[in-house]
């Protein structure tokens, strides 16, 4: 699987390059940029497996989805530079959408088949099922009612208002987890056992790939981002599509592989801890960041999401929480994720 990834970015880039030269077609420029993406989003997830290894599942996971959703907020800061903002807004429900159910589901699976029952932090699960809450279902349907009664101007104002809030509290719930309460928070006798393991990387091999990954990612994303309009003529998807499956599960990609790979060594603290952490990164500090760097862009983009994007993050935020509050895990409740997100799937798709 390694060499498959390595073939993937070892060919992807080149031929990129030769794409722009010649000046191919937009499809085999999208299919080639998001196997590029992929690849390079392994060589992340293995440099912060790495890194978890040494710095422990909390710090991890953290270090996953910060660079994970560094993928993602590339992507977006291009599309914004486009002026595609219905599909950075789409990116973003997707995101949430396939960390929560998707990534989440898939890791519940995996792991669960190979192990009967996993277990991961009480604290955790109840400290994320809060911070979602807030996240999801106050924060973004905040602005999505006052819309209604607001002109755009102001509703940008509120976007803002309600995104610096955000960044704020994500930045003091870090603070809080890692420094003020990080004896709360820590697995004990898992965390040491993890601690045994070898990692693949050294400290300072793991951060020059990450650097490296990150830098080349910006350039593909670049042009992964000029394909979309021919994406959607020829293929008929909307940009809702495009944005909630496409562009989630290729920005995703890195989360996809650690998370997943976690579950079925039975570290489910930081297969969690990715996933849900990476859910609340995007929607407490990425989607407000993304407002905020939308102000010097040519079109602003508020922090409104249409109603069916709303329902899907609140459905879906509220069977994790019922699924996971109780700290374990097994196949039948990845199964069950699985399914609420193939049916939110095939929504957007008919929409």
């Amino acid at each position: 699987m390694n060499r498959l990834f390595i073939v993937l970015v070892a060919l992807g880039l080149p031929s990129i390059l030769i794409g722009i030269v010649m000046n191919w077609s937009d499809i085999p420029i999208f299919i080639i940029s998001c196997l590029t993406i992929i690849g390079l989003a392994s060589f992340i997830g293995r440099a912060t497996e790495s890194l978890a290894i040494v710095s422990g599942p909390r710090i991890g996971g953290l270090l996953n989805a910060t660079f994970g959703n560094a993928v993602e907020m590339i992507i977006s800061i291009f599309t914004l530079k486009a002026g595609l903002i219905g599909i950075v807004l789409a990116s973003l429900t997707g995101s949430v959408l396939g960390n929560l159910l998707l990534v989440l589901g898939v890791s519940f699976m995996a792991g669960g088949l190979k192990f009967k029952t996993q277990r991961f932090s009480l604290h955790d699960a109840r400290y994320n099922s809060g911070l979602l809450i807030f996240a999801v279902i106050i924060a973004f349907v905040i602005p999505e009612v006052f819309s209604q009664s607001l002109d755009a101007s102001d509703t940008l104002t509120l976007s803002i208002g309600v995104s610096i809030i955000l960044i704020a509290l994500y930045l003091a719930g870090l603070f809080f987890k890692l420094v003020t309460h990080r004896g709360v928070f820590s697995s004990g006798d898992i965390e040491k056992e993890e601690h045994e393991e070898l990692p693949e990387w050294s400290k300072k091999k793991s951060i020059i790939i990450l650097l490296l990954s990150t830098v080349a990612v910006a350039f593909v994303s670049e042009q992964l981002v000029h394909t979309f309009e021919t994406l959607g003529k020829t293929f008929g998807w909307t940009e809702l599509f495009i944005g909630v499956i496409i562009v989630a599960i290729v920005g995703n990609a890195a989360e996809h592989f650690s998370a997943i790979t976690m579950a079925m060594k039975n570290r489910m603290d930081v297969a969690v801890e990715i996933a849900v952490g990476s859910t609340l990164q995007v929607a407490m500090f990425v989607a407000p960041v993304l407002v905020l760097i939308s102000l010097i862009m040519p079109e602003s983009m508020p922090l409104v999401f249409t109603i069916p994007e709303l329902v899907a993050m609140i459905t879906a935020t509220l069977l994790v929480i019922n699924l996971s509050n109780d700290g374990e895990s097994n196949w039948f409740e990845g199964l069950t994720l699985l399914a609420a997100y193939l049916i939110i799937g095939i929504g957007f798709f008919l929409l």
